[in-house]
């Protein structure tokens, strides 16, 4: 059984040297490079954008005339089925929720090795929603601190500032353990 690959493949990405590493990723997936669109910034994103609809969307959140998270609310806003997947050296825990909230799908960081990269973006075309492992532990580790924080406020505040819930935690916990969505 032949799989179909979404396309056509927008990958936003300023450095020439990390776009011909994703081209060599998505063309081990079975991507044809005719199907694969490449911006090196905001700009020239938006100007595809504006031409074709997208179905899979590799973007970096860094770029020379903006932020990446522009371009994914772009998407968000025509398209609410593409697939992203931020692929950036941003490791912040701003970062990854700013672009979780523009309306990523997954978010990797580019010091990864190819098949960590490509085992992301895999994820993504099964319906996940891959997180670095890196991140996740960061994040983890904010979130405890915050409890510890409010727990030593007054305790008048309320529950609903909770950050994520218990099982979003627990995801959260497994997900920094490297375990894939399946497990």
């Amino acid at each position: 059984m032949e799989v179909v690959l979404p396309v056509p493949v927008l990958v936003v990405e300023d450095e020439e040297i990390i776009q011909f590493r994703l081209r060599k990723i998505l063309n081990d997936l079975g991507y044809a490079n005719d199907v694969l669109l490449f911006a090196k910034n905001v700009k020239e994103a938006f100007e595809i954008l504006e031409q074709q609809p997208i179905s899979l969307a590799l973007i970096d959140l860094g770029l020379p005339d903006g932020h990446g998270t522009e371009i994914i609310e772009k998407i968000r806003a025509t398209e609410s089925n593409t697939m992203i997947l931020v692929i950036s050296a941003w490791s912040t825990q701003e970062s990854l929720i700013g672009a979780i909230k523009a309306g990523a799908t997954g978010y990797v960081l580019k010091e990864r090795d190819d098949a960590e990269v490509l085992l992301s973006i895999r994820s993504i075309l099964r319906g996940g929603a891959p997180i670095d492992p890196f991140i996740a532990r960061e994040i983890l580790k904010q979130i405890a601190q915050t409890e510890i924080e409010q727990q030593t406020e007054a305790a008048g505040s309320s529950a609903d500032q909770n950050i994520l819930t218990f099982r979003e935690k627990e995801i959260l916990n497994l997900v920094a353990q490297g375990l894939s969505n399946r497990e």
